[in-house]
């Protein structure tokens, strides 16, 4: 089970065109440009987020 919250979000179609054109430059999904930014933004606010759960991605370490 993904340890994510999931929620709906409504975007102004032109806003999520340009999302997705950035997304597509930095090779991300639009999700996690939009989690991106907004951890910026956050970060400027003055937040302090604890940092995201990195999953280890390709094959297991052979023994």
């Amino acid at each position: 089970m993904s340890a994510k919250k999931a929620f709906p979000l409504r975007l102004d179609p032109a806003l999520y065109a340009a999302l997705e054109m950035l997304a597509a430059t930095e090779l991300r999904s639009v999700n996690a440009q939009v989690e991106l930014l907004l951890r910026e933004a956050m970060t400027l606010r003055g937040v302090k987020l604890k940092a995201p759960q990195v999953i280890p991605r390709g094959r297991p370490p052979s023994k």
